[in-house]
């Protein structure tokens, strides 16, 4: 599998942040648009249970459509595979079909930049700070960006979008996971299952 390289920046204003991208020389490959994806798992709730430890999942990210499969150590998800397809709603008919379940939709917002053959995004969901992610061929190559972009390296964190919503939601166990809830959703108010983990 295809080793993921990433770094996560929390709470970063990303008006500054376009600014900042534009006098660096950086070319905004997609405006801000809305992703969608359904997440898969079988009955048996392997991928759910113990941390969320495998993800499968099918994302409109608005010019294209993907199929990914990621796989998790402790702390990240460290391997990769993806391909793309032609039809979100026929991909979601067949994984149904073969007898996988869909347990949760989610919606975000993203906006993608690249600089140096460096790809960064500015990431908006629901319930959620505004944070920026990094993603390159290499660590070097992604703290070069963060340096140009003002950013502190010691501030980076690496994981999922769960890493970034235990940080604003401090009674979040390692074991939870955005992806317990059955829609994720910026028309939706805020959930209990986050009311509850605001300050326990």
């Amino acid at each position: 599998m295809q080793q993921e390289i990433e770094a996560k920046f929390l709470n970063t204003n990303h008006e500054a942040m376009r600014a900042m991208l534009k006098e660096a020389g950086a070319i905004c490959e997609h405006p801000m648009r809305i992703m969608r994806r359904v997440h898969f798992d079988f009955p048996d709730g392997r991928f759910q249970n113990n941390g969320h430890p495998k993800r499968l999942r099918v994302r409109d990210e608005g010019d294209k459509f993907t199929v990914t499969f990621k796989a998790k150590n402790k702390t990240n998800y460290v391997g990769e595979i993806e391909t793309t397809v032609g039809s979100y709603d026929n991909m979601i008919a067949i994984f149904k079909a073969i007898g996988l379940i869909d347990f949760s939709y989610q919606e975000s917002k993203r906006e993608t930049w690249i600089i140096n053959n460096v790809e960064v995004v500015l990431d908006e969901w629901p319930w959620l700070n505004p944070y920026m992610e990094i993603e390159g061929a290499d660590e070097a190559s992604i703290q070069a960006v963060a340096k140009i972009l003002g950013l502190d390296w010691v501030d980076a964190k690496f994981g999922s979008v769960d890493i970034v919503y235990m940080d604003q939601y401090k009674g979040m166990k390692d074991s939870d996971s955005v992806g317990d809830l059955p829609e994720v959703k910026f028309d939706i108010p805020l959930p209990k299952y986050f009311k509850d983990r605001l300050n326990a």
